[in-house]
């Protein structure tokens, strides 16, 4: 299945969060509603607005985005229809391109991220409990220079 990457536009907003929420569902399940809430809110008013973001598109409808502040992956989230089609390893290499290096954060029960970071070449250098959900979290690394 083709799909075009291109820059994110404002009125990509409603699918964006749509697609973070079915997403969400999936990888975040043990997440509390109240700390879902509050990032859906983040998400529309705060991290947007501070993250180069990208959109994934099919047949011209958005599938999927990656946010980043600086050489860190704030957010990597795929329609879940279209998972295992190579749309997030092509917005993982816009990522890579930009910026080489790159750092994410992934919390250790996100079994789907963890496995997709791992698969791409992420190692992990740390673990910290997450204040917000009191989760764990791991903080991964890729370094082009020994891909």
């Amino acid at each position: 299945m083709s799909h075009q990457i291109r820059r994110y536009k404002d009125e990509d907003l409603t699918a964006i969060i749509s697609i973070w929420e079915k997403a969400s569902q999936l990888a975040h399940s043990f997440l509390s509603e109240e700390f879902m809430d509050q990032e859906r809110y983040n998400l529309s008013n705060v991290y947007i607005l501070a993250a180069d973001t990208w959109i994934a598109e099919v047949d011209s409808k958005v599938v999927g985005f990656i946010s980043l502040i600086g050489n860190e992956v704030a957010g990597l989230f795929v329609n879940t229809f279209f998972h295992k089609l190579g749309i997030g390893y092509s917005l993982m290499n816009i990522a890579k391109k930009l910026h080489g290096d790159l750092v994410v954060e992934v919390f250790n029960e996100n079994t789907i991220g963890r496995v997709f970071y791992e698969r791409y070449g992420f190692t992990q250098k740390s673990r910290f409990l997450h204040k917000g959900s009191g989760q764990e979290m791991l903080r991964l690394t890729y370094t082009q220079l020994d891909k």
